[in-house]
């Protein structure tokens, strides 16, 4: 198998098992990241097992479990039983995984894993061929500082690939965000009526909303990730140890790095794509302002919300991606003995 072909078939293969095993810590990602902002009580410690609610149209309700939610979704404020207080607010990542698998069922975790591997397989595989050629034909001979090239190279292919496939991007980020009831997931038919609607409203360049924050992200994160993974390549091979193990080891931690720096982009690219289908901070539409009233509104440790999910799955992702591209590659590439 010639070298095209055998990268091609490599970087396909990890891309698929990345999507296919990642996908559960996006959608909990995502969640985290597009459930609306925490209400605050209208007074600090209510009587015991009595609720706070704006006005006393609606019962009483002591405890507030997510029938009661689903009940009086904009009545109820908070509940205080037996010295706790008590909400449906999803906190942390396992209390997201808990929601999503009560609600939904396993076919929640895997939400968006279809729309997936429509996006990433593609994407993913033409991004890391983009990306390898640019870093070994293209700007050697354009760029002179050897330790520049692979930051180029990972920006360029980023920036062109996340553009060609943010309309998608868009569909797969509303399918996997917090519904506005429990009861009543997000669907695929539900999400492009919602899309449908938006375009005739808005035109076809609302299909790319959410680019602006989804390049602050990808951009300086392929940057970081790339000039990251081949300098802990170089190290180990001056060392001695080569290999997908060496590769692995390379793409998780530089994954980490970049998934940590780059993390407020990333809330900021999912709450504008999911403006379409939740009910947080719905008329807001501009990256700026939206920006300045989440930091107003629930603090500057939301722009790290979904952080946990986010590292669990890009440090083994990365490591798959590169791992695959370059074991694989290599067994492909090898002329078979005589």
């Amino acid at each position: 198998m010639d070298a095209f072909q055998a990268k091609l078939v490599a970087a396909a293969t990890g891309s698929t098992l990345t999507a296919l095993t990642m996908t559960p810590f996006d959608v909990v990602k995502t969640r985290l990241q597009t459930q609306p902002p925490q209400t605050r009580p209208l007074f600090p410690r209510p009587p015991l097992n009595t609720c706070c609610q704006p006005n006393n149209a609606a019962s009483c309700v002591r405890n507030m479990s997510s029938l009661a939610a689903r009940q009086l979704p904009n009545e109820v404020v908070c509940v205080w039983e037996d010295g706790l207080f008590k909400t449906t607010r999803v906190n942390g990542f396992f209390d997201a995984v808990r929601h999503v698998w009560r609600a939904e069922g396993a076919r929640g975790l895997w939400k968006g894993a279809g729309t997936t591997l429509v996006i990433g397989v593609p994407s993913s595989t033409a991004y890391i061929l983009t990306y390898d050629h640019l870093l070994n034909v293209v700007l050697p001979p354009l760029v002179q500082s050897e330790a520049l090239v692979p930051l180029v190279a990972g920006t360029l292919a980023r920036s062109a690939i996340t553009s060609i496939a943010s309309p998608l991007e868009l569909i797969r980020t509303n399918l996997q965000s917090t519904p506005l009831h429990p009861d009543n997931p997000h669907t695929l038919r539900s999400v492009l009526t919602s899309v449908r609607s938006m375009v005739r409203a808005n035109g076809f360049q609302c299909l790319w909303r959410g680019l602006g924050p989804t390049l602050w992200r990808d951009v300086p994160f392929s940057g970081i990730y790339w000039a990251s993974y081949e300098t802990w390549k170089k190290s180990f091979q001056k060392r001695g140890h080569e290999g997908a193990w060496v590769a692995f080891i390379s793409g998780a931690v530089s994954g980490t790095s970049a998934a940590l720096i780059t993390s407020p982009f990333d809330v900021l690219k999912t709450r504008r794509q999911a403006l379409i289908m939740s009910p947080t901070t719905h008329n807001i539409s501009s990256s700026i302002p939206l920006l300045l009233n989440i930091v107003r509104t629930e603090g500057s440790s939301a722009l790290f919300a979904g952080i946990i999910p986010r590292i669990v799955k890009i440090a083994p992702a990365c490591g798959i991606m590169i791992s695959c591209f370059e074991g694989v590659g290599k067994i492909l590439m090898t002329p078979p003995r005589p």
